[in-house]
């Protein structure tokens, strides 16, 4: 399992600065870093992907600044190794296909929606080696993206959650889901991903900690088949959920 030399996961602000000395200046007088500063959070993720996961990873300006510690605590929840995967949005970073695909010697297929997006993630797919395929989504999910036939023991997704835009805190396209408590994009997912799934094939999806969300993707998970269990797990100061559902 991938940790930092004293056996935690994560990475300290002045390892962080040894990879990137750019960071200095976002320190303050006790060292510590500015987290509220968008440059500061990219290049101490960047940092930590490439001391604690070997990742070179590179940022989009316009792009969430995904986290490299909670999206391997959420791959670790749900894989062993070796499965034939589909990930659905893999975003900017392409993390998550990039984690699956060479530390978890999966087989990666990925899509993602927005271009300059796309681009990115391709840029950190070839700039890291991996053997991920992307491909690009033209609004789908996966009905119309993935050709008919494709099968996969697991397709994962950091979904969209959100009932309307948000304040710019992400882009509409990445944190809209429709429906009453954001659940529209997840459940249209789960139902899709029916027709791509291998007997005893499984869905996970990385969620925050809303209650409302969980339990309407939930129940709609159950009504089209799948036995459901939710992983709680704390990431930094946060909590967020692991929803798999199972065939």
């Amino acid at each position: 399992m991938p940790t930092w030399k004293d056996g935690k996961l994560g990475l300290p602000v002045k390892e962080a600065v040894k990879l990137f000395p750019e960071l200095e200046k976002y320190l303050d007088e006790r060292g510590r870093l500015d987290f509220s500063n968008r440059e500061a959070r990219i290049l101490y993720n960047r940092a930590i992907a490439k001391a604690v996961f070997g990742l070179d990873i590179e940022y989009h300006p316009r792009g969430l600044v995904t986290t490299p510690v909670s999206r391997y605590l959420f791959l670790k929840t749900f894989l062993r190794g070796g499965e034939r995967v589909l990930e659905i949005g893999t975003g900017h970073t392409a993390l998550m296909a990039l984690m699956a695909a060479k530390i978890f010697n999966c087989d990666v297929t990925a899509t993602e929606l927005d271009d300059e997006f796309f681009e990115y993630a391709m840029r950190n797919v070839e700039g890291n080696l991996a053997k991920v395929r992307l491909i690009k989504s033209d609004g789908g999910i996966i009905k119309g993206v993935i050709p008919t036939g494709e099968k996969f023991d697991v397709i994962f997704s950091a979904p969209p959650y959100y009932e309307r835009p948000t304040k710019g805190v992400l882009t509409e396209k990445e944190g809209v889901g429709g429906g009453e408590y954001g659940e529209g994009f997840s459940v249209r997912l789960i139902k899709e991903a029916l027709d791509h799934l291998d007997p005893r094939g499984k869905v996970a999806l990385f969620l925050p900690d809303k209650e409302p969300l969980i339990k309407a993707i939930t129940e709609k998970g159950e009504e089209l088949g799948y036995s459901v269990r939710d992983i709680r797990f704390k990431a930094g100061t946060r909590w967020r959920h692991s929803l798999i559902l199972r065939l």
